[in-house]
């Protein structure tokens, strides 16, 4: 194991990350600390290998290397993410995060290749992704200031900026004839508000027809870590007739709540048949065991790396 400490980098450090996160004779769990680790780094080094790491043979690391160069808003990132875009031989999870990653860059000229797989992409999580990408990049740009989301991360919509109640943004949240970034900038919202009421209108949007939504709804209510979600997570990971993207984050999501019903299932569904899923029981299962033992899942190191 690396030694524990505040984090630097060195040559040294971001050879053995890329590496690791490459290796695929490494547990996946394993992989995805080093994913983790490099998506705090910058330079060509970290980028080259997480562009790599978006073609491997797990579609779960490939996709979660997409939303890494998003997160990091690496805009020479841009072309490879372009090409993983337009490779329709890819699972539609990693095409998806290859859009949304397009988006949180947020360049304009990131329009021109997210209007063509709207078009053209015969997966429809991808075509709803590529809709809300644009919309992203038309309201970034419009947008005097845009705030940082207080869960650090780079979100698909801009939380609804309009002065409406909990009750108005679930109803916008809850509506299937509203436009999918209305629905995202609600969802957001009420996430930053983050009351019981707010949380509340955020689970009773995990029934939606839209498996791109209800995987954005898992995924926040992940960061909400907030219990009363359990029983509503729970039910969409053993459903296996539901999308993987959504189970993938009801997993990840079960991880981060953490109660006793919540780890027994990521026990049981560690062995489902899909590898999306099984993958992400195991990670969120590692994850939680760092966290148990007071030691970061990411790598960090105070010197050169020593690995037993």
């Amino acid at each position: 194991m690396a030694c524990e400490g505040s984090f630097r980098s060195s040559p040294e450090i971001e050879k053995f990350l890329c590496q690791r996160l490459l290796d695929s004779t490494q547990p996946i769990s394993e992989r995805f600390r080093a994913l983790f680790s490099l998506r705090n780094l910058r330079g060509a080094a970290p980028r080259e290998a997480l562009v790599h790491a978006t073609r491997d043979c797990s579609n779960l690391l490939a996709h979660e290397a997409a939303f890494a160069l998003g997160q990091m808003q690496d805009v020479d990132a841009i072309p490879a993410l372009e090409a993983v875009l337009k490779d329709l031989s890819l699972h539609p999870i990693v095409r998806h995060e290859a859009a949304e990653a397009l988006g949180a860059i947020g360049l304009e000229s990131n329009t021109l290749i997210l209007e063509e797989s709207l078009e053209k992409d015969p997966a429809l999580e991808v075509q709803e992704t590529c809709e809300l990408a644009l919309r992203r990049i038309r309201e970034q740009a419009s947008s005097s200031s845009v705030k940082a989301s207080p869960f650090l991360s780079v979100d698909p919509a801009l939380p609804a900026m309009f002065d409406a109640s909990v009750d108005q943004l679930r109803e916008v949240l809850l509506n299937e004839e509203e436009g999918m970034y209305e629905r995202y900038a609600a969802l957001f919202a009420l996430r930053n508000n983050g009351g019981d009421a707010a949380v509340s209108a955020i689970i009773s949007s995990i029934s939606a027809r839209s498996a791109l939504l209800k995987h954005e709804v898992a995924y926040v209510l992940g960061q909400l870590q907030n219990r009363a979600a359990s029983d509503a997570l729970l039910e969409v990971l053993k459903n296996v007739n539901e999308h993987p993207m959504v189970r993938h984050e009801a997993a990840e999501a079960l991880g981060s709540i953490a109660d006793s019903k919540s780890i027994e299932l990521l026990e049981e569904f560690a062995k489902d048949p899909e590898p999306i899923v099984s993958q992400s029981c195991e990670v969120a299962l590692s994850m939680l065991k760092y966290e148990r033992s007071g030691k970061s899942f990411e790598y960090l190191f105070m010197q050169t790396p020593q690995v037993q």
